[in-house]
């Protein structure tokens, strides 16, 4: 058995690793230049500088190059500078498109807003039916009458004005006194013009709901019942009908869910608190609903009296006039019937003979 202490060296055997210093330390030895053996240790600290150096180093830009596009080494880890350049060419279209010129205002809105700035200012109210005479016999040396024509009518097909006349606000006089509402077929005209304006600017968005339901709301505003408002507006245009017809079947099934919650309520016979309890309701939303029903049901009862009403009245009117006609043409004579002496004149009598 071979000795150890005779035992032939390994000359291949790797020299013990060094102690591993941080970048700061390695640093500090290349600047000052005490690092053991420099020379022999040369490629093992440059390699610390060189990464040291690199991280030092900015960020070097990724630009586009050539194949397809990709930068770099491959094409690797390079986005496409799409957002920026689509930015780019969006601005330099709209700086092409020509600027929509400013429309001029009316001369005659001009004064009209100098005159009666409540009522042609910065808020719109409908104006009362006849105004524009109004207006011509106010001011006849501010006015012409075509002027103020063309003037009137660009006010009254204004969006803003629509919007007034369909929010069913009161038409309003030139000393700005509140008068009567607009009429039920104005503020539905006015509702349908909006609608179509608004398809024009929202080309493909689906605006019928919305629509549905400004006419819902219009019908209960109204005070009239379902069907007379549907005799009122209906026109010619299969579509507004269509819509009418669908907010009308919107109000029916509104009402006979109102209805069936007064009816289950008063066969529970509980209180409106207990009631409320019970379904999962609101209290102040079941006195609500309860009273909707209510009122409606007193105004379909009176709506039906008066209509009962007015047919009595009808057939008395008519029975009347047919027993007038009927006693006028009993009293009046006939040529018939006439008096022999006040149809044809009297003849003189004959004397009679003398006898001898």
């Amino acid at each position: 058995m071979t000795d150890a202490s005779t035992a032939t060296p390994k000359t291949n055997a790797r020299p013990p690793r060094r102690p591993q210093l941080d970048m700061a330390d390695q640093l500090k030895q290349l600047q000052a230049g005490t690092g053991t053996d420099a020379g022999a240790d040369a490629p093992a600290s440059s390699q610390p500088a060189e990464q040291a150096e690199q991280a030092s180093r900015p960020p070097r830009q990724k630009n586009p190059g050539g194949d397809g596009g990709r930068g770099g080494r491959g094409g690797r880890g390079q986005r496409p500078q799409q957002p920026r350049q689509q930015q780019q060419q969006q601005k330099s279209q709209a700086q092409a498109q020509p600027a929509r010129p400013q429309r001029k205002v009316h001369p005659a809105l001009e004064r009209l807003f100098a005159l009666y700035p409540k009522l042609f200012g910065a808020r719109f109210v409908p104006l009362k039916l006849g105004v524009y005479d109004e207006l011509l016999a106010r001011h006849p040396e501010d006015f012409k009458a075509e002027d103020l024509k063309v003037a009137m009518g660009l006010h009254a097909r204004s969006t803003r004005y629509l919007e007034a006349v369909a929010a069913g606000l009161a038409r309003h006089d030139l000393d700005g006194n509140a008068l009567d509402p607009v009429a039920p077929e104005h503020v539905h005209h006015a509702i349908l013009e909006l609608h179509r304006r608004r398809m024009q600017r929202n080309n493909g968005e689906d605006l019928r709901p919305q629509l549905v339901t400004r006419i819902a709301k219009a019908i209960e505003a109204s005070g009239l019942d379902r069907e007379a408002y549907a005799v009122l507006v209906r026109s010619r245009d299969a579509n507004a009908n269509a819509v009418v017809d669908e907010a009308l079947a919107d109000l029916a099934q509104q009402a006979a869910k109102r209805e069936a919650l007064l009816r289950a309520f008063e066969a529970s016979g509980r209180s409106e608190q207990e009631f409320a309890e019970m379904y999962g309701m609101e209290r102040a939303e079941v006195t609500r609903t309860l009273q909707r029903v209510r009122d409606d049901q007193k105004k379909a009862q009176a709506a039906a009296e008066a209509a009962e009403a007015a047919a009595v009245a009808a057939e008395a009117a008519a029975a009347a006039g047919a027993t007038a006609e009927a006693v006028a043409v009993a009293v009046a004579p006939s040529a018939e019937e006439a008096p022999a002496e006040l149809s044809e004149p009297s003849q003189p009598s004959e004397p009679a003979p003398t006898s001898n």
